[in-house]
């Protein structure tokens, strides 16, 4: 009698792998970022070719975003240098990335970029959908540099074979804090950019038509993002969002009656940033006037050695009962911190090391520490499910298994609140020990949100219109 052997699986088809992929992705984008907004997401056709132009000022993380949020499967186009490893590069190709060979990388190679073209264009007839960085590079500015000519030339080449056909989104990706865990990240699409007006000049050679398509696809990305055209101005609209955005939160969840999920975040930030810009044209003397008192307010608390947010905290007091009441709260909840804290210490921290030691920039921060984490987080749990399954049996180590991730958002929601508390303290103690000051970090800070309310009143006076 003979014994069949089975045959060995076939391996997932690209369709499945990519399907796979987002599948893990998605699960990491959520156990990174406390929430992720998406904006007009139905602005990328169900079928049909689209080529997606996105920001790129987060590496590796941007892809995983817009993969994670739409339900179509996305090409990326990346750098050719990532393709070298073989293992790597039969991964992404399996995944549908398409490689661009770009002249800073590899001059010599660079002759291959008709290939990618030629992989683009094959993508289109197929319906697929095709994703660029036309900056060419990742970046850390609250802004979108100056985007390169690709994304117009593939999208006119694709146009003027078949019109009518390809659809161009922009794509606005935005990030609270690039660094810190469990932020917040808004995806915003655009309206479709038109390609048909710029074909014939295109046809008939004129170069012009490629920079116009480049610019308008340019606008189109800014308009999604949050945009401030000089350093000078980045720093005062990052110290005004610091300072005010929480207050125009609060104004509008009391005036309008919104839920902060409700509230457009990349609207309230494009708004601030619109207003500073106003006001340096128009009114200069008072952004020099804010900034400098900002800055004022920004030495004492450092001289104090106390947070904005405690200062902010103290005026927005709900009262002695409501303190206790958390405070109750902490000492109920301190035993499952500690376990929690324990159990996924290492989970934590190391990749948080790692991260700051290997990361060369800004923009690779996030993608080292969510690589790690990927690696060191399974790794180990296993090891303490292990160590517990040997102590106590299969049993407890089921149980212990189910409790670390429970317990580990329930730490570090504590620890969130321990830090609130410690800023809390710390301002106490210096209103205790120094009355005076502590009185006149609160008038300070509510003589700086009555000049921002001003400010904002002013503005939409003079703009007839505009609103958060």
């Amino acid at each position: 009698m003979t014994t069949a052997v089975a045959a060995p699986a076939a391996p997932p088809s690209p369709e499945r792998l990519y399907a796979a992929v987002r599948l893990v992705a998605r699960f990491w984008i959520w156990f990174l970022f406390r929430r992720v907004d998406v904006r007009h997401a139905e602005r990328v056709p169900a079928r049909g070719p689209v080529l997606l132009c996105i920001n790129h000022p987060n590496n590796l993380i941007d892809s995983l975003l817009v993969g994670a949020v739409l339900p179509r499967k996305v090409h990326y186009l990346a750098t050719a240098t990532l393709f070298r490893s073989r293992p790597l590069a039969r991964f992404l190709l399996a995944c549908g990335v398409i490689p661009v060979y770009r002249r800073q990388d590899d001059p010599a190679q660079a002759h291959r970029n008709e290939d990618t073209f030629a992989a683009v264009h094959a993508a289109f007839a197929e319906g697929r959908v095709v994703a660029i960085y036309p900056e060419g590079t990742t970046h850390a500015e609250a802004r979108v540099q100056r985007i390169k000519t690709g994304a117009a030339r593939l999208a006119l080449g694709y146009e003027a074979a078949r019109p009518g056909e390809l659809t161009v989104i922009p794509v606005g990706l935005s990030f609270e804090a690039r660094k810190s865990f469990r932020a917040r990240v808004l995806v915003a699409f655009g309206e479709p950019v038109p390609v048909a007006p710029y074909v014939d000049a295109w046809r008939a050679g004129q170069a012009a038509a490629v920079e116009a398509l480049t610019e308008a696809i340019q606008w189109a990305m800014e308009a999604q993002v949050v945009h401030v055209d000089r350093i000078g101005a980045a720093a005062v609209v990052r110290a005004v969002e610091e300072l005010y955005r929480g207050d125009l939160i609060r104004t509008l969840r009391e005036e309008r009656g919104l839920a902060e999920r409700q509230i457009d975040l990349l609207r309230l930030s494009r708004t601030i940033a619109d207003a500073v810009s106003h006001f340096k044209t128009h009114d200069p003397e008072r952004v020099e006037r804010i900034w400098q008192r900002i800055q004022g307010y920004r030495a004492m608390l450092a001289a104090y050695r106390v947070k904005d947010e405690a200062v902010r905290a103290r005026l927005g007091s709900r009262g002695i009962r409501r303190r206790v009441a958390r405070a109750g709260e902490g000492v109920l909840l301190l035993p499952l911190f500690v376990y929690g804290a324990v159990v996924n210490a290492l989970p934590y921290f190391v990749p948080r090391a790692l991260a700051r030691a290997l990361a060369r920039k800004e923009t690779d921060y996030a993608t080292v520490r969510l690589l790690a984490t990927v690696v060191v987080l399974p790794a180990a749990w296993a090891v303490e499910t292990w160590l517990v399954a040997r102590l106590a049996g299969p049993a407890w180590a089921l149980a212990f298994l189910v409790s670390l991730p429970l317990s580990g958002l329930a730490a570090y929601h504590y620890l969130r609140g321990l830090g609130a508390l410690r800023r809390g303290v710390r301002f106490a103690a210096l209103a205790l020990t120094r009355e005076a000051a502590a009185r006149e970090l609160l008038a300070e800070r509510r003589a700086i949100i009555a000049e921002l309310d001003r400010a904002r009143e002013d503005y939409f006076a003079a703009t007839r219109g505009s609103s958060f």
